[in-house]
């Protein structure tokens, strides 16, 4: 989930808590009339200062750049995705959006292994499985910078 969604959500939990929490009758419990606070919501934009490099790559779980996005900043070589978190990543892998100075290759296999697809700067794939070629998985991957 991203974190636009994230502050939505807090935004209206919070509405709900002093909406709740707002009295009834002034009359009966003596307490002086007072206005509920205000919570606003404001767009939030958090940027990592890594990205203003160029050298980056977007990885979306979904078709068309929808769903969880995951950001790799380069360089970076991934030998394997069979451990830790890559293991997820590799699952759910199914379109790409690569930054202005950065190169990316994926590999069929791990250890950088048979067959590749490369995407240049500036590229993006909105469907991996036709463009691999190989089953859309991704079982290794470099990214590079220019």
């Amino acid at each position: 989930m991203n974190l636009h969604r994230y502050l939505l959500i807090a935004g209206a939990v919070a509405l709900g808590a002093c909406a709740s929490n707002a009295p009834t009758s002034t009359a009966s419990s003596g307490v002086d009339n007072q206005p509920d606070p205000t919570i606003l919501l404001v767009p939030l934009r958090v940027e990592d200062p890594r990205l203003a490099s160029g050298c980056w790559a977007q990885f979306y779980s979904k078709r068309d750049f929808q769903g969880d996005v995951a950001t790799l900043v380069g360089p970076a070589q991934v030998q394997s995705m069979d451990k830790g978190t890559a293991r997820q990543l590799k699952r759910d892998i199914d379109s790409v959006s690569i930054g202005p100075r950065a190169t990316l290759e994926v590999y069929e296999h791990a250890m950088f292994k048979d067959r590749t697809v490369r995407f240049e700067p500036n590229s993006r794939e909105g469907g991996l499985v036709r463009k691999l070629g190989f089953g859309g998985r991704i079982e290794a991957l470099k990214l590079s910078c220019s």
